[in-house]
């Protein structure tokens, strides 16, 4: 008796494809982005660093200051507080769009935009420089 042969048909036996296929490159997968980093082809972003209290009150006294002739109403006494209790750069970062509108209503945009515009130098350590941009 002879041996049955059998041939196997390659495409017949393929998995099913789960999704659409993506080339994420180096960074979509977390072991090839390690190997990436460690062979320098990746450059890893820098930690920011971790403000001490010195710099989170220089930043609160700053920004105070700027709107120093503007707190004798209940939005700036409000703003003040926010300030006061701000715990880090990003939250006083954050509380500069009602600075701005506080100063706006007291002199003008014009004034309102130099003013904030001129803080941006204390955050250029503590933001990410795309959330830096100035005041139009």
């Amino acid at each position: 008796m002879r041996a049955m042969e059998t041939t196997i048909n390659p495409r017949h036996h393929r998995l099913p494809a789960t999704g659409p296929r993506r080339d994420r490159g180096p960074q979509g997968h977390p072991v090839i982005a390690r190997i990436a980093r460690w062979i320098g082809v990746v450059h890893p972003q820098p930690q920011p660093r971790t403000p001490h209290l010195r710099d989170i009150v220089a930043i609160r006294q700053r920004l105070l200051a700027t709107i120093e002739d503007c707190v004798h109403s209940v939005p700036a006494l409000r703003l003040r507080r926010q300030i006061e209790q701000a715990r880090s750069p990003q939250e006083l970062w954050l509380l500069r769009n009602d600075a701005f509108q506080l100063i706006a209503q007291r002199h003008s945009q014009h004034v309102a935009a130099a003013r904030i515009d001129a803080l941006r130098q204390l955050f250029e350590d503590w933001l990410d420089p795309k959330q830096l941009a100035r005041i139009r």
